[in-house]
């Protein structure tokens, strides 16, 4: 009962999210999940870093756990895409783009709703392109994430990474494994 609940809630938000426009509804938090270990990391945080090229709080301890330069992180959280918000709209309504989606919401989604996953990266997308004019960068998408705490599970992630040991390969990951999938190859996701 809770649960379907907690469905109804997150779909009625979504779609007041998409309605409303990007300042309806922001994830407020970045929550890396394995197993029972979680750890929330406000999105105000990494916009601090992206602001100042210094980390703090958990992030910081983050940082320099996986000796990642907060300079570094900093150019990655700013770095913009600019992509039209019309032809993005309907690629991610395309089998392509639905499959893309669901790879990537194999890593990110709402917090405990993980097969809401698919309409709030669709939301997430579309909401920052419109906050951004026509561009999208890590910061303003987790501003504009529908949910206001975006789950990134740790073992996807990892499994992803593992796979793909440059961005090149992490772009060729996500553009042509979900080709397989509209090509009758159904392979199990990672």
């Amino acid at each position: 009962m809770a649960r379907r609940k907690r469905q109804r809630l997150l779909a009625a938000a979504l779609g007041m999210s998409l309605l409303g426009g990007p300042s309806a509804l922001a994830a407020e938090n970045v929550v890396f999940v394995t197993g029972a270990f979680r750890r929330s990391i406000p999105v105000a945080d990494f916009q601090y870093l992206a602001e100042t090229g210094q980390a703090r709080g958990l992030l910081a301890d983050l940082l320099t756990f996986t000796k990642m330069q907060p300079s570094e992180v900093s150019k990655l959280l700013k770095a913009e895409l600019a992509i039209p918000l019309v032809l993005t709209s309907r690629l991610l309504s395309t089998r392509l783009g639905e499959a893309i989606l669901a790879r990537i919401a194999q890593i990110i989604y709402p917090l405990k709703a993980k097969k809401a996953g698919i309409p709030a990266l669709r939301g997430g997308v579309i909401n920052a392109l419109v906050a951004g004019d026509g561009k999208i960068n890590a910061i303003n998408f987790m501003q504009a994430y529908p949910v206001d705490e975006m789950e990134v599970s740790i073992p996807a992630l990892i499994s992803v990474l593992n796979k793909a040991k440059s961005i090149s390969q992490l772009i060729a990951f996500f553009s042509d494994s979900p080709l397989d999938g509209l090509r009758g190859e159904n392979k199990p996701d990672p």
